[in-house]
């Protein structure tokens, strides 16, 4: 994207509207923006070119506010690729976060335990990610990237520091795998994945923390770890399961990045 030529015509809700923090919700976590002052509210179809989200517990709209004096936008929901959208329109929301002027992003999402030691209820931090999913936001330019550092150093090295703060004491550091989906991973599938180094396993935020380092932004992630991976626990993977677990984690999410947030705006 060109910051100099828009990529979306604005409706008049957002206009007014001077972000500092983006943050992406993912399943289950819409009950975080409960914990901000929101001023306006958009439905992600109310923009041209805008894909909207069809997966339960993501409510697919945008709610712009201010969480502990800091102006945030955030996207209760997103699109995936096993929708049938391509990595480039997964990412559009991060692409219009930035043309609103965001310079910080947070992307959460609900995933499954690839590393046994990790545990139903726990918090990660992304520290890297496999993509396994063969598709890029950047397909359709020669824009060489260094992935080297996508997710910020001093940005986890302050949620976890914020962490011990507020006595969340479980939260982990890991690596996330991007798989396509919508099928869940079968056993022998969790078990490549660990011996290639994941620790978690989901479907989302991959693409949008490539564009977003792309773009320049710094990038936090967190994944509400939800389940066991197949072949790690005799229990049915569910998605109302996934849902129920998000909604549970989001309480710990909101005393996290309530702290944490005055400190991720920069100076």
């Amino acid at each position: 994207m060109n910051r100099d030529t828009p990529e979306f015509n604005l409706p008049d809700s957002l206009r007014g509207c001077s972000p500092e923090i983006g943050i992406v919700l993912g399943s289950g976590l819409s009950s975080f923006s409960d914990a901000a002052e929101v001023i306006v509210e958009c439905r992600y179809t109310e923009i041209e070119n805008l894909p909207g989200s069809q997966v339960a517990g993501h409510s697919g709209k945008f709610r712009c506010g201010s969480l502990a004096g800091v102006e945030l936008i955030i996207a209760e929901g997103r699109v995936h690729a096993y929708e049938g959208w391509s990595a480039q329109q997964v990412s559009s929301h991060v692409r219009l976060m930035a043309q609103m002027g965001v310079k910080t992003i947070v992307l959460t999402n609900a995933a499954g335990i690839v590393n046994p030691d990790f545990q139903p209820g726990q918090w990660m931090l992304l520290s890297d990610h496999i993509n396994m999913a063969g598709q890029s936001p950047l397909t359709g330019s020669a824009n060489f990237i260094d992935q080297s550092s996508v997710y910020s150093p001093e940005l986890r090295g302050l949620l976890k520091e914020e962490s011990r703060a507020v006595n969340q004491s479980h939260l982990a550091e890991g690596t996330y795998a991007w798989v396509n989906g919508p099928e869940y991973e079968t056993p022998a599938e969790i078990r490549m994945l660990r011996n290639m180094g994941a620790d978690a396993v989901g479907m989302s935020t991959v693409p949008e923390a490539i564009q977003a380092h792309a773009l320049g932004l710094r990038v936090v992630a967190l994944s509400c770890l939800t389940n066991y991976g197949a072949g790690l626990s005799s229990q049915s993977l569910s998605h109302n399961e996934v849902i129920e677990a998000g909604n549970l984690a989001a309480l710990e999410l909101c005393r996290l990045l309530g702290t944490c947030i005055p400190a991720m705006v920069e100076n």
